[in-house]
């Protein structure tokens, strides 16, 4: 069951929804990390925060801050730390612009 919110997000824009959603081709380092060749954006960031979960990559004096090991920095364009909001912009930028 969705949030308010997000379903009033998802009536308003559904072109919003769909770029999250759609399948993308990825790009040699992304499809390392994860695996397969097509991922939607959506997939593609709970597969990366699954990682930092199961990795134990949050600070734990700050959890949102993420420090990133050898295999997360060659997705996240080398940094060695990053903020959680950082990380779907960082993602979005491995993802082919849509045509309109």
């Amino acid at each position: 069951m969705l949030p308010q919110r997000a379903k009033k997000a998802i009536t308003d824009n559904p072109k919003k929804l769909a770029d999250l959603i759609d399948l993308a081709n990825l790009p040699s380092k992304l499809r390392e990390f994860v695996g397969q060749s097509q991922i939607s954006r959506l997939g593609c960031f709970m597969r990366v925060w699954s990682y930092i979960k199961t990795n134990n990559l949050q600070d734990a004096n700050n959890k949102n801050v993420v420090n990133c090991d050898e295999k997360l920095r060659s997705i996240l364009l080398g940094k060695h730390q990053i903020e959680l909001a950082e990380l779907p912009k960082l993602i979005k930028l491995h993802f082919p612009k849509q045509q309109k």
